[in-house]
């Protein structure tokens, strides 16, 4: 196997740039941390160039031993966006999917606006659980391969469609035969009292502005979570699974 344990090392400088959304999107790739992630990573048939390993976990690789390179914890926390340096950081191919890969889908999710990574990965996770068929990032939505993000995932960020769009008309022109669902605090219509139907897109807003006006005259109905009174909202991330388990 391969070693490099110099943090000035040319391949470790060009990997670290991948921490930074202007070299992700240069470079079409991006970074992946942790035994899980990269395992099904491989499984799923991710293009991955190489693995920087802890040398004391690199048995653990053996899966993929060909792309390993042995390395320090010096490297491993230059190149990592956690605060403790994990045991393999991998650089892999980014996946981009289109409308296209939507046509056939019968439970969509949109999410407008959506900028807390932690959220946008732990719904990610969600919504690959709970069998959605896929999901649109509406607006000025956060970087689904950010490493934080990619964490979040752990391992779901490839298991599902997800495509971005900041164009109403691609909405309204792929759409138009779906039902749209906008979540709302204003909703008449509670979420046990809801039946989700086929070709349906639920629809959810960031925590800080909800929907935009805009989505929600696009939908054709629109519903909300009963709970407390004296609870003013749960956390989206909260939402969205409670909502995708009723999509089941």
């Amino acid at each position: 196997m391969e070693e490099i344990t110099s943090v000035n090392n040319n391949l470790v400088k060009e990997t670290t740039k991948l921490l930074q959304k202007k070299y992700r999107d240069e470079s079409n790739k991006f970074i992946l941390e942790g035994f899980k992630s990269i395992e099904e990573a491989f499984i799923a048939g991710l293009n991955i160039e190489h693995i920087f390993v802890n040398l004391k976990s690199a048995n653990k690789y053996e899966f993929c031993k060909s792309k390993v390179i042995l390395t320090s914890e010096a490297v491993l926390k230059k190149i990592s966006a956690a605060e403790t340096a994990p045991e393999a950081v991998a650089v892999a191919k980014q996946i981009h999917y289109s409308f296209n890969n939507l046509k056939n889908s019968n439970k969509l999710i949109l999410l407008e606006d959506i900028k807390d990574l932690g959220n946008l990965g732990t719904i990610i996770r969600t919504a690959s659980a709970f069998g959605i068929d896929g999901i649109i990032l509406y607006g000025d939505c956060a970087d689904i391969y950010n490493p934080k993000c990619v964490r979040a995932a752990v391992g779901n960020l490839w298991k599902l469609p997800i495509v971005y769009s900041k164009n109403f008309m691609d909405l309204k022109d792929n759409f138009k035969d779906f039902h749209k669902i906008a979540t709302l605090p204003t909703a008449k219509v509670l979420l046990k009292d809801f039946k989700i139907n086929d070709k349906t897109i639920v629809m959810f807003g960031s925590e800080a502005n909800g929907l935009s006006d805009e989505l929600i005259n696009f939908a054709t109905e629109s519903i909300k979570i009963e709970m407390k009174d004296n609870v003013e909202s749960l956390n989206l991330a909260v939402s969205c699974a409670i909502i995708m388990y009723k999509m089941i």
